[in-house]
């Protein structure tokens, strides 16, 4: 089994996918106005507006700008090159500056539009290199 993409859902489609341009530097493919991808090497970051919920039969089955338990994670090259490019336009989105966290991985946080947590992280000690180098 594979995890292959995760999908979130938004009242405004074009502000978030505007803001993951941003910071990841990569392009959305829109396959219709109501739903998008932007393609990484390992997963896919999907996006669909609150009308892709009618395909599943309920529109309310999800909502939009009210998670608080994910954290979506990008691994960069460099964790401080990536906060430096990116401070001004986040300004008042940052939750945490670049931090060695405990497990190994300097990380960075802030929110997108929607309130989501995202982190970007590069991984710095020994067995976090390991981990990731493993899971390529």
């Amino acid at each position: 089994m594979n995890l292959v993409s995760i999908r979130m859902i938004t009242a405004d489609i074009r502000q978030i996918t505007a803001f993951y341009e941003k910071i990841t530097s990569k392009r959305f493919t829109f396959y219709t106005d109501d739903f998008a991808e932007l393609a990484t090497e390992h997963c896919v970051l999907a996006i669909g507006s609150t009308k892709t919920l009618q395909a599943f039969g309920e529109s309310d089955m999800a909502q939009p700008a009210s998670n608080r338990s994910v954290i979506i994670e990008f691994m960069v090259a460099d964790t401080e090159r990536e906060y430096q490019r990116l401070e001004e336009f986040l300004k008042d989105r940052i939750v945490q500056m670049p931090t060695t966290m405990p497990w190994g991985n300097r990380s960075f946080l802030f929110r997108d539009p929607d309130g989501n947590l995202v982190n970007f992280f590069t991984p710095v000690s020994p067995e976090a290199l390991k981990k990731f180098k493993a899971g390529k």
